[in-house]
């Protein structure tokens, strides 16, 4: 089965705006953070592909060095619109729709997670109520509604197509990077991304 990663990246510098006061080169951890999921995401054998969405050149050369295909996000209209053109692009018999904002990505923990096979795989973040990750097979299975409350959104959407989503926590893919809170999280957790590792070190010490 042929499988397409999608991470929607927003222009580096109206990225994590909730990090203002708590980290100061927001840019620089928006950057580092997606070339460590892409880094991980380009190693995994079951993904066939990986596609950037993007308005953003630096996250386009980041993403033409690790291998993957960018396609040009001209409005900027949110993070499902841009996974809808990902999903347009993507040729496959399925899509995984990935954030790229969760540096601590685990190439074993997506590999169990593409080892599923329900129309609808669904992983909230770390509250419970958001979705940092859906697996759709086929693609058009049903629409993307990120944003606050999605987790319980793409259950109900998932249902009135006709199937019943499986829920899969990823502790990996569960920790994405809003507020400063995320930030303390992230700090915390096993298995930081390097280029990503490294910018915060060097925030520590500076």
């Amino acid at each position: 089965m042929r499988t397409v990663a999608v991470l929607p990246v927003k222009t580096f510098g109206r990225a994590k705006q909730r990090l203002t006061g708590a980290f100061s080169n927001r840019p620089a951890l928006a950057a580092a953070m997606v070339a460590d999921v892409l880094e991980t995401l380009t190693s995994i054998d079951a993904i066939d592909h990986v596609i950037v969405v993007t308005a953003e050149r630096d996250a386009a050369d980041i993403a033409r060095s690790a291998g993957a295909r960018v396609v040009h996000d001209p409005v900027e209209a949110g993070q499902s619109a841009a996974a809808l053109l990902g999903i347009a692009e993507a040729a496959a018999e399925r899509v995984l729709l990935v954030p790229g904002d969760c540096p601590s990505l685990d190439a074993g923990e997506v590999r169990t997670l593409l080892a599923h096979t329900e129309p609808v795989v669904i992983v909230p973040d770390r509250h419970g109520t958001g979705t940092n990750a859906l697996l759709l097979t086929p693609p058009d299975v049903m629409a993307p509604a990120f944003g606050e409350g999605s987790f319980a959104r793409h259950g109900a959407l998932a249902r009135a197509a006709g199937c019943e989503p499986r829920v899969v926590t990823i502790p990996s893919l569960g920790l994405d990077v809003d507020t400063p809170e995320d930030l303390a999280a992230l700090r915390r957790a096993p298995g930081i991304g390097p280029r990503t590792r490294a910018l915060l070190e060097q925030a520590a010490v500076a």
